[in-house]
């Protein structure tokens, strides 16, 4: 065995034993029980309706393995390792309630630090179905109260969809979207957005437009709420299928995967659309 190929080795050996800490139900509860408050072992197993000394057991483990400590005052706080693994366990629960999802879907255009992130979607709602996706897409329109920011491939065009966008925008909410350049759009585009006002929104600059390459995932949010759909296995975007959640951390990654695309996409070019 070569030297690098031991230091990984010895490196997998190591995780293995860390996680080998939390491969326990009850050592998991120990931990999310500390993690907003120290507490003692009498009142942990109270709480979750176990003998002391089996609840003391696992403390000892999670104190060895330094994910715990004892404080003067006879009660237990959660180290900052502790924090860190506890904090892994919210990706481990996605990829577990998504297993079906995950064998037709990908993440294929989504940079390794959001994966990295992608516990923090694990709140979310999983919705499944075309008119359920949309009917949320359009509650995220309807409830913005401050802005609306997309991430969009197939642009919807139907007065649904348009009205409420214009209404806001009217009452000064700030749109921003970062469309594909490869974006499905209707054959009367064009007639529609006069049809309807937006076009003067964009010339008066109260619409925020840009253009980002090959963009798959679709993200779409307000202040408060968002929803995210990731493309098909074979790297097509789909919306038949998302999460929704209004969850400050399922928000919080959408936000910033907004910003990515924004801060990395180039300026709208009308012609690519006027040529379709």
């Amino acid at each position: 065995m070569t030297y690098v190929r031991q230091i990984v080795k010895n490196g997998l050996d190591i995780a293995a034993a860390e996680f080998l800490e939390l491969a326990s139900e009850q050592r998991l509860e120990i931990l999310s029980r500390l993690y907003d408050q120290n507490l003692k072992v009498s009142t942990v197993a109270k709480e979750i309706e176990a003998t002391v000394p089996e609840v003391f057991r696992n403390f000892e483990r999670l104190v060895k393995a330094g994910l715990i400590s004892k404080e003067s005052d006879g009660r237990y706080s959660v180290s900052t390792a502790g924090r860190l693994m506890y904090n892994q366990i919210s990706l481990v629960k996605f990829l577990s309630d998504n297993k079906k999802y995950l064998k037709t879907h990908m993440f294929s255009d989504v940079p390794d630090k959001f994966l990295q992130r992608i516990g923090a979607l694990g709140e979310g709602q999983h919705l499944k179905g075309v008119v359920k996706v949309l009917e949320k897409w359009k509650e995220i329109y309807n409830n913005a109260e401050s802005y609306i920011y997309n991430v969009l491939f197939e642009v919807p065009y139907t007065a649904d969809f348009i009205e409420p966008i214009i209404k806001k925008v009217g009452q000064g909410i700030k749109l921003r979207s970062v469309f594909s350049d490869s974006a499905i759009v209707p054959s009367d585009r064009k007639q529609i957005f006069e049809k309807h006002g937006f076009k003067k929104l964009i010339e008066d600059g109260k619409v925020e437009r840009r253009m980002k390459e090959n963009i798959k995932t679709i993200v779409i949010l307000n202040e408060k709420e968002a929803c995210v759909m990731f493309p098909t296995s074979d790297g097509s975007p789909d919306v038949s299928e998302g999460f929704y959640s209004k969850d400050t951390k399922f928000h919080e990654w959408c936000l910033d995967y907004f910003t990515h695309c924004l801060n990395t996409a180039g300026p709208f070019r009308e012609k690519i659309f006027e040529d379709k």
